[in-house]
C-alpha cells in the first residue's frame, strides 16, 4: 500500500483483472455547484485517486448534468475507475435524498464532500457498507439569516439523516467539530480533516502589464469578503478611514460597478476611488493580485475554515483577519487576527495598519504565512480520508 500499513484490511467489494478490489463510491455532486464546495469536491477526488492504496479505486456519482460536466470530469479526474450518472437532476436528487429515496449502485465505503448523500440503513459491520459525510460550517444553525429558508431546512434534514445513519461526519476545524457537537449528537463519529490550498497557479509572465490592467497600485489592500454576517464588508471600508488614503482597497468577487460597494464607500465618507471591485479574475490574474498587496484582509465574522485566507499565505501575503475562532485555528498565529469588539473597524484598521505601517512586520508575517500554508495538503487530506474508511 502506499498510503496505509499492510495491516489495514480493507472490505472486499468486487474484482478487477483477478485481484480482491475495494471501491470507494466518491459523490461528485458538488462539482455542479457555484459554492466553495466545488473547489474542495474536485482537488479532494485528485487527492483520493492519486493516493488509493493497492486494490482500491474510486467511483465517482454525479446528478444529471450537462455534456460538459461530465468532459470536464473525464479531464480533470483522470484514473476515476467508473462515473455513474444519476437520472435526476441536481435539485430533484438532493430533494430525494432528503427523504431518504434512491440509492447508489454498488456498496462498501461511500464518501460525500458535503451533507449531499443517499444517508440510509445499512450494515457495516457484515456487508462493509460505510458513509462518511462532511459538513463545512454550520451556519444553518449558528446564522440561519445568511441562508435561504428552504437551504437552512435541507442542511437540517440532512444533519438529523447523517445522526441516525452516517458512520462517519468530517468537518474541516476543530472549531466547526465543537459547534457541530452542540447542535447534533454525532458523539465520537466527528472527524477533522482539514482542506488545503487550491494547487498553486503562478502569476502571469507579463506580470507588469499584467498589474497595468488590473490597476494594482504600489501598495493596496485586497480583500475577499462578503455583505453577510454582521457587514464585514462595511466594516472593512469603514476600517480606511484609518489608514493612510494613498492605499486603496480592492475587493474579490465584486464586480467594478457594484452598487452596494458603492453605497458602503459613500456611507463611510470616502472617496469612490478608494475602494472597488475586482471582479471575477482568471487565476493567473488572481495569483498576480494576491501576490503584489501589501497586506490580505479576511475580516469574516463567521467562518468554517477561510480558503482565501489560506492561499493568501500560500502566496507569501501578509493576512490580517478577524478573531473568529475557526480563522484563529487557521492561521496559527502566522495571520494577524483583529478583535471582534464595539467597533471592530478600528480594531480592523489598527491591525491592517501595523502591517501597512512596518516592513518589518509585513516580512515576518509572510514567512509565518508561508510555512503555515505548507502544514495543509491535499494529499495529506486524501490520507487520511482512505484512513478514515480503513478505521472504520
Amino acid at each position: 500500500m502506499r498510503s496505509h500499513s499492510r495491516a489495514t484490511e480493507w472490505p472486499i467489494v468486487g474484482r478487477h483483472r483477478g485481484e480482491l478490489m475495494t471501491t470507494l463510491r466518491l459523490i461528485l455532486d458538488e462539482l455542479n455547484s457555484p459554492s466553495p464546495a466545488s473547489a474542495y469536491t474536485r482537488e479532494l477526488a485528485r487527492q483520493l485517486i492519486l493516493t488509493a492504496p493497492h486494490g482500491c479505486s474510486v467511483d465517482g456519482f454525479i446528478s444529471a448534468s450537462p455534456e460538459p460536466v461530465y468532459d470536464d470530469i473525464a479531464e480533470n479526474l483522470p484514473g476515476l475507475a467508473t462515473l455513474h450518472k444519476s437520472a435526476l437532476a441536481r435539485r430533484e436528487l438532493r430533494a430525494a435524498w432528503q427523504h431518504g429515496f434512491t440509492r447508489l449502485p454498488g456498496s462498501g465505503m461511500l464518501h460525500a464532500p458535503s451533507p449531499q448523500a443517499p444517508l440510509a440503513r445499512h450494515d457495516r459491520l457484515n456487508d462493509g457498507d460505510q458513509i462518511a459525510v462532511t459538513f463545512h460550517d454550520t451556519l444553518a444553525w449558528t446564522h440561519p439569516e445568511a441562508l435561504s429558508t428552504a437551504t437552512v431546512g435541507w442542511y437540517k434534514a440532512m444533519a438529523k439523516r447523517a445522526q441516525r445513519f452516517a458512520d462517519a461526519i468530517v468537518v474541516p476545524s476543530h472549531t466547526v467539530a465543537d459547534q457541530l457537537s452542540e447542535f447534533v449528537g454525532f458523539g465520537d463519529r466527528i472527524r477533522v480533516i482539514s482542506p488545503a490550498a487550491r494547487p498553486q497557479v503562478m502569476p502571469p509572465a507579463d506580470a507588469a502589464a499584467t498589474a497595468k490592467r488590473l490597476q494594482l497600485a504600489a501598495r493596496y489592500v485586497l480583500a475577499s469578503t462578503s455583505t453577510g454576517i454582521d457587514d464585514p464588508l462595511g466594516q472593512l471600508v469603514r476600517s480606511l478611514r484609518d489608514i493612510d488614503s494613498d492605499v486603496p482597497l480592492l475587493v474579490m468577487g465584486v464586480e467594478p460597478d457594484d452598487e452596494v460597494l458603492a453605497a458602503v464607500v459613500s456611507e463611510a465618507g470616502l472617496t469612490q476611488g478608494r475602494a472597488r471591485g475586482l471582479g471575477t479574475l482568471d487565476a493567473p490574474d488572481l495569483a498576480l493580485a494576491i501576490q503584489r498587496a501589501s497586506v490580505f484582509a479576511y475580516p469574516n465574522l463567521e467562518e468554517g475554515f477561510g480558503m482565501p485566507m489560506l492561499e493568501a499565505m500560500e502566496l507569501g501575503t501578509p493576512v490580517v483577519h478577524s478573531d473568529d475562532p475557526a480563522l484563529v485555528e487557521l492561521s496559527g498565529d502566522a495571520g494577524l487576527a483583529a478583535a471582534r469588539d464595539d467597533d471592530f473597524s478600528v480594531t480592523l484598521g489598527a491591525s491592517l495598519t501595523a502591517v501597512l505601517g512596518d516592513n518589518a512586520v509585513a516580512e515576518r508575517m509572510r514567512y509565518a504565512g508561508l510555512d503555515r500554508a505548507h502544514a495543509f495538503s491535499w494529499r495529506s487530506a486524501a490520507e487520511k480520508v482512505w484512513q478514515l474508511h480503513a478505521d472504520l
